[in-house]
């Protein structure tokens, strides 16, 4: 296409509104969303008072850049969830166009400090920057679809965290005290920005860790009350709310992950509405006492990287327990992140949570986790155990994402070698074969 073609492009059949200075655009792929795009939506909303966020339709980015692992309506569902958004705009040009964000009332632009081309090598943002209304933000290091494609094809477990807590400090990882230590302040920050609100600048979601025994945190034999510790107390219940729990590996969080935690919420929703949480003099009385809330308050626990691999095998979780906690910590459907939740969520476990006993233990439809044992045993027997059923993106897994991408490997293995990644082939394809036989094997032994 021409550059006056896509410097002209406008949105179909929609009214134009008012530009605002303080309304912001950014656009993406966001395949597979993970902590760095969030990393890039938080900073730009922080930059202005309400973020329209374009996604860029399947076919564009085959055009431009190769294929998608994840559809637009997956893509879309991610982006929807994450707590900065203001609104979603499906179909956005791969090049960006004045027009089409003035259509939509944004006056800047924003972009990480990466550069972004299109199938003929030039800036996409190119029209943007000549009318000056273009602006950077840092780019989120260490992360982003290509490695985590890589960590895919090659079947590494190099990116596996042992202790997020030493982690964090330091004590763990690779390099220098110095830099350890450096690399830990920088993810600690990072971490409390992502437990921001709405806005990007105030507190938001609470991050807590929990720590215990190797044994208490990925089986069902030991009853441990832990050690919690608290990163950021962010907001609390509020008076009336229940406190409902949920806990996972959310590895690549996906689109089910996603639904399955905004079916948790119309759950409790219907439970409120049942329990007369909607009536008038009862919202009245919310605002009067300050403003008006839902009915819920969740609390997602993450399991620890050696607790998924202990039952999943092979080299998950794809993404390790850092990534994959940002990635719950930004979604609006969630006010408290657990680092480091056991599998089994005992009763002394539960018991001693900050909050009390939960109201509530919601579990979805697991389709990839080979169990020998059920873990929620202690919430039913509390009779607090309730279940999420069968959505459209209940299949939507790691597992289901991972098989994606291998049937299409020599396509994403060129799109690798494009981008310099190297030891992909042949090798890697036995390495995981290997280790796939490993975990059938494993599997046996659990089930006999």
């Amino acid at each position: 296409m021409s550059d006056k073609k896509l410097e002209d492009a406008t949105p179909p059949g929609e009214p134009a509104v008012e530009i605002l200075d303080r309304r912001i655009w950014i656009d993406g792929c966001f395949d597979f969303f993970h902590h760095g795009h969030a990393g890039a939506i938080v900073q730009a909303r922080q930059l202005g008072d309400e973020l329209y966020v374009g996604i860029h339709s399947d076919e564009s980015i085959l055009e431009n850049k190769g294929p998608t692992v994840m559809t637009l309506q997956e893509r879309t569902a991610a982006v929807e969830a994450c707590r900065w958004v203001t609104k979603s705009v499906p179909y956005a040009p791969y090049v960006t166009s004045l027009p089409w964000i003035s259509h939509y009332g944004c006056k800047y632009v924003v972009h990480g400090d990466d550069i972004t081309s299109d199938s003929s090598g030039e800036d996409c943002y190119r029209f943007v920057k000549a009318a000056g209304r273009f602006k950077v933000v840092k780019r989120t290091p260490s992360i982003s679809t290509t490695d985590l494609v890589g960590r895919m094809l090659l079947c590494t477990r190099t990116h596996f965290i042992k202790s997020l807590s030493r982690f964090l400090a330091g004590e763990e990882g690779s390099g220098t005290e110095s830099e350890r230590r450096a690399e830990g302040a920088a993810l600690t920050e990072r971490m409390r920005l992502y437990a921001s609100d709405e806005t990007g600048k105030r507190p938001g979601p609470g991050v807590w860790f929990w720590m215990a025994s190797i044994e208490a945190r990925e089986d069902h034999t030991e009853e441990e009350k832990g050690l919690f510790s608290c990163l950021c107390q962010g907001s609390q219940p509020k008076p009336g709310q229940r406190v409902a729990y949920v806990d996972g590996g959310f590895d690549l969080f996906s689109s089910g992950h996603i639904e399955f935690l905004r079916q948790v919420l119309k759950a409790e929703e219907k439970i409120g509405q049942d329990e007369g949480w909607y009536r008038t003099e009862a919202v009245q009385e919310r605002v009067g006492k300050g403003g008006d809330y839902g009915p819920v308050f969740v609390v997602a626990g993450v399991h620890d990287d050696e607790v998924i691999n202990r039952w999943k095998g092979v080299n998950y979780p794809i993404m390790n327990i850092y990534e994959r906690g940002l990635c719950v910590l930004q979604c609006k459907y969630v006010n408290s992140v657990i680092f480091g939740a056991p599998f089994t969520p005992t009763r002394a476990y539960l018991t001693s949570t900050p909050w009390g006993t939960p109201d509530a233990v919601y579990h979805g439809p697991t389709s990839f986790m080979p169990l020998s044992y059920d873990p929620y045993t202690a919430p039913k027997v509390m009779g607090i155990y309730r279940e999420i059923g069968e959505h459209e993106y209940s299949g939507v897994n790691a597992g289901q994402i991972v098989q994606r991408i291998l049937k299409s490997r020599d396509m994403y293995e060129e799109r690798q070698r494009v981008k310099g990644v190297k030891d992909i082939g042949e090798e890697a394809q036995k390495r995981r074969e290997k280790m796939e036989e490993e975990q059938r094997l494993k599997e046996k032994v659990n089930a006999a």
